[in-house]
């Protein structure tokens, strides 16, 4: 699949359900153009915020730095007022060989265990239970050298 196809099928939801079956469907891990990547999406469907968390916390406060490596595309979904980011960290940047991705909105989640490379669903109980086993999600961040270049444009 391609990057751009992965963003038309979040733009077919019409309903706050309908994008997190999409989600649901695709997983946290998606292969996209030969490569991996973890999917973090957070938005607002007409008025209702939806989010990703990892090991519990916020997505962007996980990623940190992070971040500024990911590739993020915004998308809009059928209705109006409804739409986000997705953002695409590649999954080789990772650090860690275990952790919770969930995403949420303030009623809802769709959770899982990611292990070894794979993803398998959970419930919201496991996911609860699970997050205190959890160690520190890390992903390699910009170099030193990589900073000091951005400071010195943004400077």
């Amino acid at each position: 699949m391609k990057v751009e196809g992965f963003i038309a099928s979040l733009r077919n939801a019409e309903t706050i359900g309908e994008l997190f079956k999409i989600l649901d469907e695709k997983g946290p891990l998606v292969e996209l153009d030969g490569q991996r990547f973890l999917i973090v999406v957070e938005g607002d469907f007409e008025g209702r915020p939806f989010w990703t968390e990892i090991n519990g916390e916020k997505a962007n406060q996980a990623l940190g730095d992070a971040m500024l490596n990911s590739s993020s595309f915004p998308f809009k979904c059928k209705r109006p007022y409804t739409g986000g980011n997705v953002i695409f960290v590649n999954f080789d940047d990772i650090e860690v060989e275990r952790f919770l991705v969930a995403y949420r909105d303030p009623d809802y989640g769709v959770f899982y265990l990611v292990e070894n490379g794979e993803a398998k669903e959970i419930t919201k109980k496991e996911y609860e239970d699970l997050k205190a086993e959890m160690s520190e999600f890390k992903i390699k961040s910009m170099s030193e050298e990589q900073m000091e270049v951005m400071g010195a444009f943004f400077g």
